[in-house]
């Protein structure tokens, strides 16, 4: 793994200490405002932070593509973005983004029934052996009402993903994280006025902070994955989930019990590029040939 690859996981674990913060902000938020007060303004601000790169790019790559896809993908984040500020509210950082690390679990069943994909033994086995961990991470015995709203904001992460190869190859990045974030405005906006509670500029300060954060993390990980191959450096996604174990700690006192460790251990397993990782040790622990010194001393 060359320098590349290590900057590219700097530039990894960077967005997600970043993604961690923005949590921190939502759970500072305390319950005190609307979720879909948060979401647009969080909407709202990313639409205007993203509108000039999108602005910049050629007529053609501004052009709305598929726009039954793309609504479907922004109502995905209002229901995602909401189910996540009461799921982290009301639950331990560490529990909330536990469960939320499981998308990709989640993605394997949907892509076999959305995508017609044919997934190998070994992919079936992590799943349900990550799943497994999702369930001790949940305890149903001492299940939390709010668990469901995390389980809520896995689902819509996964769905997200797998529609995100549905979306057209000529539709660049920019214009699809501009049209999900501008299209998601209506709905979210409507539905705050609605729900519209007073809120303080402090408020206002830690809902821009979330949105600035998060945007943070999107443009560290685009960053990061055209530098290096993802194989060699998803790894660095996992540490979203220390940083959240460590500042529940610090910050909130939330310090979670070892069946709750247990749990998150089981989902990052899957997760972990097995293959790069064995490859990587096998070329490491493999006898080196002798060197021509060596083979001139013995000689």
């Amino acid at each position: 793994m060359g320098s590349a690859s290590y900057f590219a996981i700097s530039l990894l674990i960077i967005g997600n200490l970043a993604a961690s913060l923005s949590d921190v902000a939502v759970k500072l938020l305390n319950g005190e405002v609307s979720s879909f007060q948060y979401i647009f303004i969080r909407q709202f601000l990313s639409t205007l932070v993203i509108a000039p790169f999108w602005w910049k790019q050629q007529q053609e790559k501004r052009r709305l593509l598929n726009i039954k896809l793309n609504l479907l993908r922004a109502h995905l984040i209002i229901i995602g973005s909401g189910c996540m500020v009461v799921a982290i509210t009301h639950l331990t950082l560490a529990t909330a983004n536990a469960v939320f690390y499981a998308a990709p679990l989640l993605m394997l069943p949907l892509s076999v029934l959305l995508l017609n994909e044919k997934p190998s033994i070994g992919r079936v086995t992590a799943s349900i052996f990550g799943f497994i961990g999702v369930i001790v991470v949940l305890r149903p015995s001492e299940f939390h009402w709010a668990a469901l709203f995390a389980l809520g904001t896995t689902l819509t992460l996964a769905l997200f993903n797998v529609t995100a190869r549905k979306l057209p190859t000529q539709q660049t990045v920019v214009s699809t994280l501009f049209w999900t974030s501008l299209l998601s405005i209506p709905v979210s906006a409507i539905v705050a006025l609605i729900n519209w509670n007073p809120i303080s500029f402090h408020q206002v300060g830690l809902i821009l902070a979330s949105a600035a954060l998060i945007l943070a993390y999107n443009g560290f990980a685009v960053a990061a994955y055209k530098r290096a191959p993802a194989s060699n450096i998803a790894i660095a996604e996992n540490s979203g989930l220390v940083f959240v174990v460590i500042i529940g700690v610090v910050w909130f006192s939330e310090v979670p019990d070892w069946l709750t460790t247990l749990g998150i251990i089981m989902i990052v397993l899957p997760l972990m590029p097995w293959r790069v990782i064995t490859c990587k040790a096998s070329y490491l622990l493999r006898p080196k040939p002798p060197s021509e010194r060596r083979k001139n001393i013995t000689d």
